[in-house]
């Protein structure tokens, strides 16, 4: 098998790992979200510990969280990601995966808007057809429903800031979620320790609920692992049209399996968010063909120059 072939198929069981999510934290809608996620965060820090140990890159977690900079940068991205779990794990228990779903739609335009804005990056016409196709189709959700989707547009502004922040991190996904969730881990195991001395905790109550609690962290955990692994092999276009697999799955899980409530205003709001991915797409994808033709290009030019001219070896 390629290295394509390997990072295609670990790039679709990252996207369906995160897209069938939404069954996996139904199950535990007998535990409350705060408890869902102080387990989450304390799990994935066992997963990605036991990740780093064998890779022997623990002292590199180390030398993050240590240096004042990074831990900085680490804690805001840690204070975003927590957020955005914490209300996809609520929305799911509260029946409204629908909108998280929409979300996780957004969320690209959202992190493209976030450059324009934040870094000041150029955007195309196609760009801003699609921003603005979104943008309708969110409004036409509040003014159909007469309520603001308020869960699709944390979740992606979180999710966008989150990425954002990123950049300015030298680290790899693996190492800067493990230094994030190591920033969390005593407020998750406080919070623990509270639940359990007073009202009582979910964890240990039913061998099942337990069961999950702890596999919370490597259904959170893996899926980065393969998405960081499939990412490295494959460009950056395919990567963004692969990744639509996750909300599309969240999406069919909500409507078919939930029976979540999805009309007529519905389907035309997600209609022109699911045009404006594809006008998204195309765009990327197009961008992304003609920067790899322009390096082609130049390296074939860089190599015909520091070629030796034949006329240079004739000596009389």
């Amino acid at each position: 098998m390629t290295e394509t072939k390997k990072g295609v198929f670990a790039l679709i069981a990252a996207c369906t790992i995160w897209g069938l999510s939404p069954l996996f934290y139904k199950a535990l809608s007998t535990v409350i979200p705060h408890e869902v996620l102080a387990h989450r965060t304390v799990w994935s820090l066992v997963f990605f510990g036991c990740v780093l140990g064998i890779q022997g890159r623990l002292s590199t977690l180390r030398a993050a969280v240590t240096d004042p900079v990074s831990r900085k940068v680490i804690a805001a991205a840690a204070l975003l990601i927590s957020v955005n779990w914490f209300l996809f794990i609520w929305s799911i228990q509260a029946g409204r995966a629908t909108e998280a779903s929409m979300g996780y739609y957004i969320f690209p335009l959202v992190a493209v808007l976030l450059g324009r804005i934040v870094l000041s990056e150029r955007l195309s016409r196609t760009q801003w057809v699609a921003i603005s196709l979104a943008a309708i189709g969110v409004l036409s959700l509040t003014i159909g429903l007469h309520i603001v989707p308020w869960i699709s547009l944390v979740l992606a502004t979180t999710f966008g800031l989150y990425g954002l922040i990123k950049k300015r991190l030298d680290l790899g996904p693996v190492v800067s979620v493990s230094a994030e969730v190591l920033i969390l881990c005593p407020i998750a195991l406080g919070w623990l320790t509270y639940i359990h001395l007073g009202p009582g905790g979910a964890f240990g109550r039913d061998w099942v609920e337990s069961a999950l609690l702890i596999a919370s962290g490597p259904v959170t955990a893996l899926p980065l692992i393969l998405f960081s692994y499939g990412a490295r092999r494959l460009t950056m276009s395919t990567v963004g049209i692969v990744q639509y697999i996750n909300p599309t799955l969240q999406f069919l899980c909500a409507v078919v399996i939930f029976s979540e409530p999805f009309g007529v205003v519905h389907m035309i709001a997600f209609a022109l968010i699911w045009t404006a991915l594809a006008v998204y797409s195309s765009s990327a994808y197009s961008q992304d063909k003609a920067r790899r033709r322009a390096v082609i290009v130049s390296e074939v030019e860089a190599a015909v120059s520091t070629k030796p001219s034949s006329d240079s070896s004739a000596k009389p």
